[in-house]
């Protein structure tokens, strides 16, 4: 299989990883729309929405919920985005969502500056 996210969570291809257990991983966007732009993708492949088991997709929000906090005191924003694409919205046909703190103002740091603010946390 050729997925960018399939290899992320197999180790082949290297990420800033911002949370992970057996289930899913929370990663930097390496093309953030804003400043903590964060992807929560399970590391088994589903391709669409409707393939996720319920259990799984629960675990995905659970664990935006609590990525939603770190990001918003890392990034000082006060509100956020949670975001699923499907269908020829979607870039990358692995299921993930997106977690966007204030997605209306562009990115001003770089992803190294956001992730050493989200690790410090």
């Amino acid at each position: 299989m050729d997925c960018i996210f399939c290899k992320i969570a197999n180790k082949e291809i290297s990420s800033n990883f911002v949370y992970e257990d057996d289930i899913l991983m929370v990663i930097m966007d390496i093309n953030p729309t804003c400043d903590g732009h964060l992807l929560v993708i399970p590391k088994e492949h589903f391709t669409t929405i409707f393939d996720v088991p319920e259990k799984v997709l629960a675990h995905m929000y659970q664990i935006a919920e609590q990525m939603t906090y770190k990001v918003m005191k890392a990034t000082g924003e006060k509100g956020v985005t949670l975001s699923i694409n499907y269908g020829d919205k979607q870039e990358i046909k692995h299921v993930h969502l997106h977690i966007l703190p204030n997605f209306q103002t562009k990115a001003s740091k770089s992803i190294e500056e956001v992730y050493k603010l989200l690790m410090e946390e």
